[in-house]
C-alpha cells in the first residue's frame, strides 16, 4: 500500500465537489503533488514567521491575508512573499474571488507555484477541499470478501474461495439486508479511525453464485437491497469446521484485527453442513449492536456464574 498523492492539475479539473477553481498563475507547477489531506491558512507566515509552515499542504489565502498584503508597504510585502515562496509550496488557493496584488502573481509565476482562485467563502471552500482530499488521499487497500449492511452494521465476510461467502450474502439479501460489495472490497481509511468499504465500479451490485453465474442484486431485489458504501464495523471470517480445533464457545474475550491501522472486532465462524450461516451472521450483527449499548451477554453470564460460585463457596465455609 503506497501513499496516495494527487497533482494540482487534478485539483483544478475537479467537477464533483464544486470547488470552482481557475488558474491565476504558476501553470508550470500544475504537476506539483499533494499528499496531505490537511490544508493550511498561512497567517503569520506571510509576515515572515515560517517556523510552523507546512509547504506540502495547500495554502488557502482569504480576505485577511490578501488585505494584509495590499495594505502594508509593497517592498516589505514582496520580501515576505518571496521568502514564503522560497519553500517548496505545493499550491496557493485564493478564496472569495479575490485578486491578489500584481507582485504576488509575478513571484508565484517565477517560482512555479500554481495559484488558483475560487469564488467560495474560505470556510465553505475549506470544508469542500478537506472532503475532496480525504476522499482522494487517505490510505486504501482491498480484500477478497463480501461487505454487507446488516441492521446498520457493516459486516465484512472473509474466507477462502468457495467457502460460501456469496451464498451467505445472498441469503442475507433475501432476509432484507443490503449488499455493498461482493468478491473484492475496496477499503479506505476515514479519519480519525473508520474504515469505509465499497465495490469496484465494474462489479458494483453484481454477485457470483456458483452454478448460477453472475447475478445483479439491484435488478433482482431493487434499490433497497444495495448500498454504495458502508463503514466496516466487524469482520467475520468463515473457516472450514475442524473437529480437532477448540472454537470459542463463550465469547468473553474479544479478538481484534487491524486493517489500515484501525482495529475492528474479528469473529471466526466455523462452517459445516447443517449450520444456518445467514442466521448466525445476523445474530452476530445484533450482538454487536447490543455490545455498543453496553450489554455483553457472555460477560454477564460469567459474572452470574462467578457470583453463584462465591455464594456456594461461602455456604460451604459456614457449614
Amino acid at each position: 500500500m503506497g501513499k496516495s498523492t494527487l497533482s494540482i492539475r487534478e485539483l483544478l479539473d475537479d467537477s464533483d465537489y464544486g470547488l470552482n477553481l481557475r488558474l491565476l498563475a504558476g501553470e508550470s507547477g500544475l504537476s506539483n503533488r499533494v499528499d496531505s489531506p490537511r490544508i493550511q491558512k498561512p497567517g503569520l507566515a506571510l509576515a515572515g514567521y515560517t517556523e510552523h509552515l507546512h509547504p506540502d499542504r495547500i495554502q488557502v489565502l482569504g480576505n485577511t491575508e490578501i488585505s494584509y498584503l495590499s495594505q502594508i508597504d509593497e517592498k516589505l510585502a514582496e520580501n515576505c512573499v518571496a521568502r514564503f515562496c522560497s519553500f517548496p509550496i505545493s499550491c496557493f488557493v485564493i478564496t472569495k474571488g479575490l485578486v491578489p496584488p500584481a507582485f504576488f502573481l509575478r513571484i508565484v509565476e517565477n517560482s512555479g507555484i500554481p495559484t488558483l482562485n475560487s469564488p467560495l467563502q474560505s470556510s465553505t471552500f475549506i470544508s469542500l477541499i478537506t472532503k475532496f482530499l480525504e476522499e482522494r488521499l487517505l490510505p486504501t487497500t482491498h480484500l477478497h470478501g463480501v461487505l454487507m449492511d446488516i441492521l446498520g452494521v457493516g459486516v465484512l465476510l472473509t474466507g477462502k474461495s468457495g467457502i460460501g461467502k456469496s451464498e451467505c450474502a445472498l441469503d442475507l439479501v433475501i432476509r432484507g439486508h443490503r449488499l455493498v460489495a461482493d468478491d473484492m472490497v475496496f477499503i479506505k481509511k476515514r479519519m480519525p479511525a473508520a474504515l469505509v468499504g465499497q465495490a469496484d465500479g465494474a462489479i458494483q451490485h453484481l454477485m457470483e453464485i456458483r452454478g448460477l453465474g453472475i447475478i445483479n442484486i439491484k435488478d433482482l431485489y431493487g434499490v433497497s437491497s444495495i448500498r454504495e458504501k458502508k463503514i466496516i464495523d466487524i469482520k467475520l471470517e468463515l473457516v472450514e469446521w475442524d473437529p480437532l480445533h477448540e472454537y470459542d464457545r463463550l465469547g468473553i474475550e474479544e479478538r481484534k484485527v487491524e486493517i489500515l491501522g484501525v482495529e475492528i472486532p474479528h469473529l471466526v465462524i466455523p462452517v459445516r453442513p447443517g449450520r444456518n450461516l445467514g442466521s448466525i451472521i445476523e445474530v452476530a450483527a445484533r450482538n454487536f449492536l447490543l455490545k455498543g449499548m453496553g450489554y455483553h451477554s457472555a460477560r454477564d453470564f460469567q459474572e452470574r456464574l462467578m457470583s453463584r460460585l462465591e455464594v456456594r463457596q461461602l455456604g460451604n465455609e459456614v457449614e
